[in-house]
């Protein structure tokens, strides 16, 4: 059950209420923007809660146990911060989102009816549908390492160690043309065998996407310098816009070692017997039955 403030309390034992429903967005990226579902814009927390932005929420429910509580905000794009190009990108994906229940008469009286993350979020011509995961949804996702075959780590990042700003392993390139928002011609990156970049990342220096950074998908180098992403660039990438191509790892210890050099820092487990190991038996006359090691 509960508790709410006493100020909060007796405005809704009046019996006549003025409340309104304020979110709170917190991107990956730490901006911060407020919603609300009131006719005028409120403020608190030094949060500034937009009223153009045209929200709904379907009805809160909250169970005991750890059982994910969502719920789901639908609205209109009429927000020039909270638009489809943005969605697009991905700025809001797992954004920190707290509810509030307010007094829009006197905002001081306010409590706190959910915190969680956004979750999947669809869109159509008119507005965007988002879920809103409550907090148990963390439990529900992996955490630790996993022994496989391949590499657990970012290419580039600390446990990885690979410093792929080092002359070999980037690149700025330009843009010579662009086939939608997902595939560009570059100029400048040849010399690098086909694949190099693949599941690298593409940082944009200038332009309308300058300072995103998006995942390669595909590389080619025959006749140009072909680079796909796996994800749409907010805007459609233009002739001259200037991208930092760096290098992609397919997390295998072969990949680590003669590509980058790197083999002592490998976060995987090449040598763990697979499944045929698993599955097989000694059979009379076979090689290797000797109880020594299989590597």
């Amino acid at each position: 059950m509960r508790t709410l403030a006493p100020g909060l309390q007796a405005h809704l034992d009046s019996g006549v209420t003025t409340l309104c429903h304020c979110w709170k967005l917190e991107t990956r990226a730490g901006e911060v923007m407020g919603f609300t579902d009131h006719d005028r814009d409120l403020s608190f927390d030094s949060t500034d809660f937009e009223a153009q932005a045209g929200f709904t929420a379907t009805e809160i429910e909250s169970s005991l146990g750890l059982a994910i509580d969502n719920l789901e905000a639908s609205g209109a794009l009429t927000s020039e911060r909270l638009n489809e190009q943005r969605l697009l990108a991905g700025d809001f994906d797992n954004a920190a989102v707290e509810v509030w229940l307010v007094n829009w008469q006197e905002v001081s009286r306010r409590t706190l009816l959910r915190k969680g993350n956004l979750g999947e979020i669809t869109r159509n011509k008119t507005g965007f549908s988002a879920e809103l995961r409550g907090l148990a949804h963390v439990l529900n996702q992996p955490k630790g390492r996993i022994y496989q075959h391949g590499c657990d780590a970012v290419v580039g990042d600390s446990r990885c160690g690979v410093n792929l700003d080092l002359p070999g392993f980037s690149v700025d390139a330009m843009v010579v043309s662009s086939e939608e928002s997902r595939r560009i011609a570059v100029s400048g990156a040849d010399g690098f065998a086909e694949g190099f970049f693949a599941r690298g990342t593409a940082e944009f220096l200038a332009g309308p996407n300058a300072g995103r950074i998006s995942e390669i998908k595909f590389h080619r180098s025959n006749p140009v310098v072909a680079i796909e992403l796996w994800q749409p660039a907010m805007a459609i990438p233009q002739p001259g816009d200037v991208v930092r191509l760096r290098a992609g790892c397919d997390k295998q210890f072969a990949t680590c070692k003669a590509k980058f050099g790197n083999g002592v820092n490998f976060r995987g487990f090449p040598h763990i017997p697979g499944d045929d190991f698993i599955l097989s038996y000694a059979r009379r006359g076979e090689d290797g039955n000797d109880g020594g090691s299989r590597n």
